[in-house]
């Protein structure tokens, strides 16, 4: 991750020419750097075991056929997640690597291409951040921090949000990064979040490393998140189980 954030995308960052940025449609970018890093990565992968399948965004994203394979071992792959900030110009952006198998999360790997920071988990082997076990913790205000994604909701599910959950919370803006995001739920800086879009590649490292630093992240009726189930909306991540609890009562008001 350090050596194609290197070679492929720090290069680009700022930099990027005319034509180097499209949109995939529904305001999402991507670029030269996202494609050329996924290659990369691809690559590499392959070295470390490449008798499992691959699954990158932007491969998905030119053959959806490819999702099928989340329900077999495979690398789920983000190339840079944050593109709509790397395209600006500004952080936070990053790498999300993931190895599933079974339909979830065994391995998750994110690498903040700007800091260097590493976060890792491994089911059951609890959570890493550079190399030390990080323990999640809430931020202790009160009223708690959200941190709430309504981009990809319809605007009657917006309108519930705002009546039904933002009043209880402090509303703080969404990095536009899971990369960011999971890391802020466990670090003390959110309490909670709500995203509407669950694509593995955003979600399957950091929900698994979320949960094995002691927070939590299911979807609103409790069920664990699988990166096989890709097209289903909604999904609660909370620094802590009892935070969790408290914004699923809320969520199931509306």
């Amino acid at each position: 991750m350090k050596r194609v954030t290197e070679q492929a995308i720090l290069p680009r960052f700022r930099k990027l020419a005319e034509g180097e940025v499209e949109d995939k449609g529904g305001n999402d970018p991507v670029t030269i750097a996202d494609k050329e890093s996924e290659v990369l990565l691809r690559e590499g992968l392959s070295r470390l075991d490449d008798t499992i399948d691959f699954v990158g965004e932007e491969a998905a994203h030119a053959d959806p056929t490819i999702l099928a394979r989340l329900d077999s071992p495979c690398w789920i792959v983000d190339p840079i997640d944050g593109t709509r900030n790397f395209a600006c110009g500004k952080p936070p952006f990053g790498i999300i690597i993931a190895r599933a198998d079974g339909g979830l999360a065994q391995s998750g790997w994110i690498y903040d291409c700007l800091s260097g920071r590493f976060c890792v988990a491994h089911r059951g082997a609890g959570a890493l951040i550079d190399g030390e076990r990080i323990f999640s913790r809430g931020s202790g205000k009160n009223p708690p921090v959200a941190a709430i994604s309504l981009i990809f909701m319809e605007e009657a599910r917006r309108q519930a949000t705002r009546r039904h959950i933002s009043p209880n919370y402090q509303l703080v803006d969404i990095p536009y990064c899971a990369a960011e995001q999971y890391p802020r739920l466990a670090l003390g800086e959110n309490d909670v979040s709500i995203f509407e879009r669950t694509l593995a590649w955003d979600h399957a490292a950091g929900a698994l490393w979320l949960e094995e630093a002691g927070g939590r992240v299911a979807r609103p009726d409790g069920s664990s998140y699988r990166v096989d189930e890709w097209d289903r909306k909604g999904l609660l991540g909370a620094a802590t189980p009892a935070l969790w609890d408290e914004l699923a009562a809320r969520y199931a008001e509306m």
